[in-house]
């Protein structure tokens, strides 16, 4: 083998070994605390502390409605913090819902390293916190923590926006030269775990998702035999897809169903 054919592999072997040892920093991008009480984002919130089967204590707030219906429990995407999910908070709680935002470990201030295995006790710790009926809110990421969720206590409905088909499914899309399948620690099998679900679900989606393809939500809808919402031009981190009118709809028609 000549040379320059042993550099170029060698190389290739160094990226690899370099994406595997720190891929989760590919996967997960928390916004640090501190974060303000709950009190000082909307009137009315509660401080409430999360206690993990792993023994954390997570942040987060609590918007109780009297007389609501149901708590939305806000799964976050993979960036930032609970902060960023408060004008939907605002819009649900305006409303008639009560709103749980929470942080996982390593977001906001929380101790911990985010990982699947992590983010499914978190998910469960902040599940634990609430009495009566749930629907389960997830963005992106937070939509796979929230099908998983799902598996293990059925929600009165699930609202899935920008779902993806898995995280090799969508890490493939964007690095379409490694071999994600291989390489992840972490799966999030969307599809595979949504299709066994019997669980009223809402998908949405922007038509100029740069992030999660359009087709793998779609595809999540599918699977899931859901009601599908498609936001016409709309990218992943739009205001629209974050608190916009047809998101806040999706979430309010779920008591009804």
């Amino acid at each position: 083998m000549r040379r320059p054919v042993l550099i170029a592999v060698a190389v290739v072997v160094t990226i690899v070994a370099v994406v595997f040892a720190f891929q989760r920093k590919l996967v997960y991008f928390p916004s640090p605390g501190p974060l303000p009480s709950a009190e000082e984002v909307l009137p009315g919130g509660r401080d409430v502390r999360l206690v993990t089967a792993d023994g954390l204590l997570l942040d987060g707030w609590h918007f109780e409605v009297r007389d609501a219906p149901a708590t939305v429990i806000v799964f976050p995407g993979n960036g930032g913090n609970r902060l960023g999910r408060v004008p939907l908070a605002r819009e649900l709680t305006d409303r008639g819902l009560s709103v749980l935002l929470f942080d996982y470990r390593g977001y906001g201030g929380n101790p911990g390293t985010p990982s699947e295995e992590g983010l499914t006790y978190d998910s469960r710790a902040a599940l634990d916190l609430i009495d009566g009926p749930v629907i389960y809110f997830g963005e992106s990421l937070g939509a796979a923590v929230a099908v998983e969720l799902a598996t293990h206590r059925a929600p009165l409905g699930l609202v899935l926006r920008s779902p993806f088909v898995s995280l090799a499914s969508v890490g493939s899309h964007h690095y379409p030269w490694l071999p994600v399948k291989m390489l992840l620690q972490d799966k999030y099998p969307v599809v595979e775990r949504v299709s066994s679900l019997d669980v009223p679900t809402t998908v949405i989606l922007g038509t100029a998702d740069s992030v999660v393809p359009p087709e793998q939500s779609r595809a999540v809808a599918t699977a899931a035999r859901a009601r599908l919402i498609e936001v016409a031009g709309a990218d992943h981190n739009d205001e629209v897809l974050l608190s916009g009118s047809q998101v806040v709809d999706a979430v309010l028609s779920v008591p009804s169903n």
